[in-house]
């Protein structure tokens, strides 16, 4: 089982920053990537970006330039630098740890924190 807390979320202005945050605990030594996903009430949720354990990120097209993720690995930390924020960002943001040990394969997620941003 692994647990995720995420923090920093909240209301900013068009073309301001937030910083998410997500502490995972349990069975962390079976992650071997974290991600950041976002959902609009009524949409899917989307890959907003991720990060493997050795440090490779990957990012969805319309965050890349804007967006950091970046991982603490010894903390068991994820966070998610977000800049020059558009109102089309606003969604809930979910932190993602994607765990495998053996054949298994499973993914678990944070509650899910709010971004909104006023044009």
């Amino acid at each position: 089982q692994v647990q995720l807390v995420e923090s920093g979320g909240g209301l900013v202005q068009a073309g301001g920053s937030l910083r998410l945050s997500c502490a995972a605990s349990g069975s962390t030594s079976r992650i071997n990537a974290m991600a950041w996903y976002r959902q609009v009430r009524g949409k899917q949720r989307e890959l907003v970006a991720s990060i493997r354990r050795g440090g490779t990120t990957t990012y969805a097209d319309a965050v890349k330039g804007r967006f950091t993720i970046s991982r603490d690995n010894a903390k068991n930390t994820v966070s998610l630098q977000m800049n020059s924020l558009k109102p089309e960002d606003t969604a809930v943001y979910y932190c993602n740890a994607h765990t495998a040990w053996g054949v298994n394969e499973y993914d678990y997620w944070g509650q899910g924190t709010q971004v909104t941003v006023a044009s």
